[in-house]
């Protein structure tokens, strides 16, 4: 099997696996606001995230010749280490949980925010426990001011998303004011009392309103939305969306050091004289239990939707090909991100692998530029959000910098 040794292999691992783990979440958040069930778009996204990790181990895992030492993929697949392939498992359920739960509180808290407060929860939790199950390999003079960062990042996240709310507030107050149909837009409880006007039958169908109907960043844009997204929010208290937030922070926090324990063995589970768990194998477990647990789950909200998710059927699901594609894209850079974060975190430490929770620098961007988040909006959400930004920057060059060599 190919193994990454190196400090510089292991940085490419990581970035490469910031930029898919970042982009992922916008492409499930295109669709809901596209008005796609998000019972539809998961299930899509579950199985190309399972078939990730089936191609990284019958490439990556079958390279070169096997060992007693160094065994292949398929070779640990006979092999007496169930104590570590449930360490692995176990990470799989709470990251499929925490994904779950993300899709619901994008709609909520939106993207950026989202982002921001579960990945900051992850680097405090994770991070730490990730130094102390690795021995200590990172540099803590440099990993601890990293997490540092990361805190103020969630100051300055949190302060962005007051200052954007109390923004879009002021565009909704002032287009009703001036609504000749005297629509009052802080009274808006739904969205059939929200869509004021209009909107052509193909730019619906397209997810986006005309330029002259609905630009990013207008009141009119913001009713719009709320128009044609699955998951409907106004009216809806935001603390819905935080709780949904924090609760997915707890989740990602414990996949990381769960996928540690399962390739270290470092609370000697494992019989004398068995193997660790190769990256690989352990990854495939990972993601078999993630896959079945997001099938079980997805399956049920079919027909048991939750948070005022639209209610489906397995048939609908199967006949609705709109969206699609980026639903299976998205499970794939979600998969291949996982992978390569692994397989950094093995050769250079998981706590600095942890660098990848700085995945709000890319949603933020793909956040702007697809779905228009802040424009239009005040100086002051402007200044803000350079600020978190800049110390999302900083905090992945500091995790970065804190990286260790595994003996």
């Amino acid at each position: 099997m190919y193994l990454v040794e190196s400090k510089g292999g292991a940085i490419v691992c990581m970035l490469l696996s910031l930029f898919f783990l970042g982009t992922w979440p916008a492409l499930l958040t295109l669709l809901e606001r596209r008005g796609r069930f998000p019972q539809h778009t998961y299930l899509d996204y579950t199985i190309t995230n399972l078939l990730a990790a089936v191609i990284i181990a019958f490439t990556f895992g079958e390279i070169g010749t096997s060992s007693l030492e160094k065994p292949n993929f398929l070779s640990q697949l006979a092999q007496d280490n169930w104590p570590s392939v449930l360490f692995a498992m176990a990470g799989g359920v709470v990251l499929s949980i925490g994904n779950l739960t993300t899709q619901y509180a994008w709609a909520f808290v939106g993207l950026s925010v989202t982002e921001v407060v579960s990945s900051s929860i992850t680097v405090v939790i994770g991070t730490t426990l990730n130094y102390y199950l690795d021995d200590k390999i990172n540099k803590a003079e440099i990993l601890f001011p990293g997490v540092a960062c990361f805190l103020i990042a969630v100051c300055l996240g949190s302060a962005v998303h007051a200052s954007n709310a109390a923004d879009n507030k002021a565009k909704l107050d002032s287009y009703s004011n001036e609504s000749k149909d005297g629509i009052r837009a802080n009274n808006i409880t739904d969205s059939k009392q929200a869509y004021t006007k209009t909107v052509d039958i193909n730019d619906a169908e397209k997810g986006v309103a005309s330029t002259e109907k609905a630009k990013f960043g207008t009141a009119l844009f913001l009713i719009d939305l709320e128009k044609r997204r699955a998951i409907k929010i106004f009216g809806k208290s935001a603390i819905i969306g935080l709780a949904l937030t924090f609760f997915a922070g707890v989740c990602f926090s414990l996949f990381s050091p769960a996928f540690n324990l399962a390739t270290n063995d470092q609370w000697h589970t494992l019989k004398d004289g068995v193997p660790h768990l190769s990256v690989y194998t352990a990854f495939f477990y990972f993601s078999v239990s993630c896959f079945v647990v997001a099938l079980i789950l997805n399956l049920i909200f079919l027909y048991r939707p939750v948070l005022n998710a639209p209610k489906s059927s397995l048939k609908a699901y199967i006949n609705d090909w709109n969206g699609r594609g980026w639903a299976l894209l998205a499970g794939l850079l979600c998969g291949f991100g996982n992978g390569l974060q692994f397989m950094g975190g093995q050769a250079a430490g998981y706590a600095a692998a942890d660098a990848v929770q700085a995945l709000p620098l890319v949603s933020t961007f793909w956040g702007v530029i697809l779905f228009g988040e802040y424009r239009r909006s005040s100086r002051k959400t402007y200044t803000l959000l350079v600020g978190m930004l800049f110390m999302f920057v900083a905090a992945v060059g500091i995790l970065m910098a804190s990286s260790g060599h595994r003996k």
